[in-house]
C-alpha cells in the first residue's frame, strides 16, 4: 500500500480527521485521537501503524513486516508497525487499520460516540 492509498482508505472512515504532524507523518484520528499512522522509513518504504487488540499485537510482533511501533509499544501501548511489506498485506493491512479504527472509537466518550454516531445499537 501507498502513502495515498493509505490516507485514501482512512478518509473513507467515518469522522475522520487528517493532520501532518511528527516530522511529516500522515496521522488519522477519530474523535481528535489518533488511530493510524502513516510515514516514509529512511529506506525510503511507506510504513503504517496502527493500534491492536492484544491478541493481534503478539501475533503480529512476530510475523516477518510487522514490528512493536517503536515509540508507542515502548510504552506499553498495543500499537504495531508494518513496513516493507509488499501489495499482498494490502488487504490485511486494511482490515487492521479498520480493527484500529474500532478500538480508538470505543475509547471515546459515550457521548462522543454518540454525537458521531458511533458503537450505536442498531
Amino acid at each position: 500500500m501507498t502513502i495515498d492509498e493509505f490516507n485514501h482508505y482512512c478518509k473513507a472512515l467515518p469522522y475522520t480527521t487528517h493532520v501532518v504532524q511528527w516530522g511529516n507523518s500522515e496521522v488519522w484520528k477519530v474523535g481528535g485521537k489518533v488511530f493510524a499512522i502513516g510515514s516514509t522509513g529512511k529506506d525510503g518504504h511507506p510504513a503504517f501503524t496502527f493500534k491492536t487488540s492484544e491478541q493481534n499485537y503478539y501475533f503480529l510482533e512476530e510475523k516477518p513486516g510487522y514490528r512493536p511501533a517503536s515509540y508507542l509499544a515502548s510504552r506499553g501501548m498495543k500499537w504495531i508497525q508494518q513496513y516493507n511489506c509488499d501489495s499482498n498485506e494490502d488487504e490485511a493491512l486494511e482490515y487492521y487499520l479498520s480493527a484500529s479504527f474500532k478500538l480508538v472509537s470505543l475509547g471515546l466518550t459515550k457521548k462522543m460516540q454518540k454525537d458521531l454516531g458511533l458503537n450505536q445499537p442498531q
